[in-house]
């Protein structure tokens, strides 16, 4: 099991890149990375599979919100997605490999493999196959992270060199109407975090005082959280939290 590296503790982690629309930089795009890498910022990603098998960074499983077009991301190729323009700015939907070299290991990369099952379930490994391949030969720091914990052992096979954590929060109802109750119930608690080898978890922030997050800081993991959006719930979060994802305002970066 590889440890998450210290950047990823001190530099705040920028949610979907740094982006802002009214400045020509979308969720997840190459702008929005380029804006975080400049302001020294670690970045989180999401990724989507294409219709023929590449890793998409794209948050969505929807075009609909975040460009022009409609429809699963999963029934385009990836290079009609790289045609896509995303609303707000002036590209495409990038692949992981072209986000891969972009970043070159200048600042830490947060990568989330999003869910391919819709109940939390075991996948067709095809997103973890294609992020692994495109991980081969880069060099700088990296960690991978889903809610679907499944995933995250299935890169600890295909991936075992890169640090894995599990995205995690108290899974309501309202928020998960989709999710069978007993998965809410088994995923909240975080089980699988010692199977899946991890060294870190990505919590939401509201939920940060739960008896497990606790148990799992003490127990050496590290405590990463989500969505910050103001500095008052960043000095809120950090009270447990060893680090934030953060957007909509510019969080400090620690001298």
């Amino acid at each position: 099991m590889s440890g998450l590296p210290e950047s990823f503790l001190r530099l705040p982690i920028a949610h979907r890149a740094l982006h802002d629309v009214a400045d020509g930089r979308p969720e997840n795009s190459r702008a929005a990375i380029e804006a975080a890498i400049a302001a020294g910022y670690g970045i989180e990603i999401d990724l989507q599979l294409s219709l023929d098998g590449r890793a998409m960074v794209f948050h969505d499983y929807d075009l609909g919100r975040l460009t022009g077009d409609k429809g699963p991301i999963r029934q385009r190729e990836a290079a009609e997605l790289s045609r896509i323009g995303l609303l707000g700015g002036q590209e495409g939907v990038p692949s992981f490999a072209e986000v891969l070299e972009l970043v070159d290991g200048r600042v830490p990369l947060l990568v989330e493999l999003k869910d391919q099952h819709g109940q939390m379930g075991e996948t067709d490994g095809a997103l973890e196959q294609a992020t692994a391949a495109d991980l081969q030969g880069y060099d700088g720091p990296l960690a991978l992270m889903s809610f679907n914990p499944h995933m995250v052992v299935r890169m600890a096979e295909l991936a075992p060199e890169w640090p894995r954590g599990i995205v995690s929060c108290g899974f309501r109802a309202m928020d998960w109407p989709l999710l069978k109750v007993a998965t809410r119930r088994r995923l909240r608690e975080i089980p699988d975090y010692e199977a899946a080898g991890c060294s870190f978890i990505s919590h939401h922030a509201p939920d940060l005082g739960r008896d497990r997050v606790t148990a799992l800081k003490a127990g050496g993991a590290a405590v990463l959280c989500w969505t910050i959006q103001t500095p008052e719930a960043e000095a809120e979060a950090r009270q447990v939290a060893d680090n934030v994802t953060f957007e909509g305002y510019r969080a400090a970066i620690p001298a």
